[in-house]
C-alpha cells in the first residue's frame, strides 16, 4: 500500500512541474498568478502527504 501512496506523492510533484512550465510559457498574462498559487499548493501537498505517510509507516513498525 505504501508504494501506491508514494506514486500519488510524486504525482503532486509532476503537477507542480507542469504548472511551473505553464508559468514560464504565460509570463505577462493574468493566468500566471493562478499557476503560481497552484504550483505552490501542489508542492505543499507533496510534503504534507510525505510527512503523514512516513509518520503512519513509523507507527505501524512499532
Amino acid at each position: 500500500m505504501s508504494k501506491i501512496w508514494k506514486f500519488f506523492e510524486y504525482g503532486y510533484l509532476l503537477i507542480a512541474i507542469v504548472f511551473i512550465v505553464e508559468i514560464f510559457l504565460n509570463i505577462g498574462n493574468d493566468k500566471v498568478y493562478f499557476f503560481v498559487v497552484f504550483s505552490i499548493l501542489a508542492i505543499g501537498m507533496f510534503f504534507f502527504r510525505r510527512h503523514f505517510r512516513k509518520k503512519f509507516e513509523n507507527e505501524n513498525r512499532h
